[in-house]
């Protein structure tokens, strides 16, 4: 039986992480669910995620040597999904990893059972996000807006989710589309 890949996908401020670390401290205990760690060259200490943080050396060697299901770089940091999930999906088993819109056409080629969660949100809300968490500078914050238009993402595998109101909606719907996986793979 092959588990389900999914890649949990929209702009920086929709909410993603936040779904992900409730989702994970809900489900927490039923093994049909696993939440990888990314491997990330960013500084560890973000509170937002709790990511593997690598150089930038490490990560290109990982890279080279195909230690990644899915690897990509976006705004100037490198991101990469250790091999391991194949296990899990081989297994039956739900993966869900918050991923980058740009590796949904490399994913679709890999992986037979994908489903995209793509969280989006409007872009005032965007704004007021990424600047509370403090992470980027304003040139940096308006680089990922301005990317986030870039994408239009559609397919029979896609699954909007609008974060739009308070974040415990977001993550209701979130778990609610999760559980709704689990049943079509079993």
């Amino acid at each position: 039986m092959l588990g389900i890949l999914t890649l949990v996908v929209g702009p920086s401020g929709a909410g993603k992480d936040t779904m992900i670390r409730h989702a994970r401290t809900a489900l927490a205990g039923q093994d049909r669910y696993v939440f990888p760690q990314r491997e990330i060259t960013r500084p560890a200490g973000d509170r937002a995620e709790h990511h593997i943080a690598v150089s930038e050396a490490y990560f290109a060697e990982r890279q080279t040597q195909g230690a990644y299901a899915l690897s990509w770089r976006a705004h100037n940091l490198g991101y990469g999904v250790p091999r391991g999930i194949e296990d899990s999906l081989a297994a039956g088993r739900i993966v869900v990893v918050n991923a980058s819109r740009g590796i949904v056409a490399e994913a679709r080629a890999r992986y037979a059972n994908l489903a995209i969660v793509h969280v989006s949100a409007p872009e005032a809300a965007l704004h007021r996000r990424l600047a509370a968490r403090g992470r980027e500078t304003h040139a940096e914050a308006a680089g990922r807006l301005s990317r986030a238009a870039a994408f239009d993402l559609k397919g029979p595998d896609v699954i909007a989710l609008m974060n739009d109101r308070d974040p415990a909606h977001a993550v209701e719907e979130f778990l609610r589309i999760l559980q709704g996986l689990r049943a079509a793979a079993a």
